[in-house]
């Protein structure tokens, strides 16, 4: 018996179908979420099974032992960069969080009418960067 080609058309799309179904199933079965929602008890024990089954294994600490293996060239050349990236971090973002607060400080100063007392003040360069100015003192003239 021959099938026409409305015949194979209807029985792919029959196949598609059953095949789309059955994954919208097994979504449904392997949706851990809802499996730990549903059953909280089972879930708790086999995570803490697992995390027991994994502590007797000491996998951690083979694998921190193969990272320091791997990593053991690599610090030696890079500490001095990495230290000078640090410091100029460190550096950067500790001028900007002073700048900030000497900001708020005026802010609040002038809000609550407070008079300036930046009429005496020294700078001293810092080593934030070159040419900068940090307030050393900020005393009143008492001519």
């Amino acid at each position: 018996m021959a099938e026409t080609p409305a015949d194979v058309r209807r029985d792919i799309e029959l196949t598609r179908n059953r095949i789309s179904d059955t994954l919208q199933e097994l979504e449904q079965k392997m949706n851990v979420a809802q499996i730990v929602k549903d059953n909280p008890w089972p879930a708790l024990v086999l995570a803490v099974g697992a995390g027991v089954l994994l502590s007797g294994s000491r996998a951690d600490v083979k694998a921190a032992a193969a990272t320091v293996v791997a990593t053991k060239g690599a610090s030696s050349r890079l500490g001095g960069v990495l230290d000078e990236i640090v410091s100029q971090v460190v550096s950067g973002f500790h001028g900007a969080i002073e700048q900030k607060i000497e900001g708020l400080a005026s802010d609040v100063k002038r809000a609550i009418g407070a008079p300036s007392a930046r009429t005496n003040a020294r700078t001293t360069p810092t080593s934030y960067g070159a040419g900068t100015t940090a307030e050393v003192s900020a005393v009143p003239r008492a001519d």
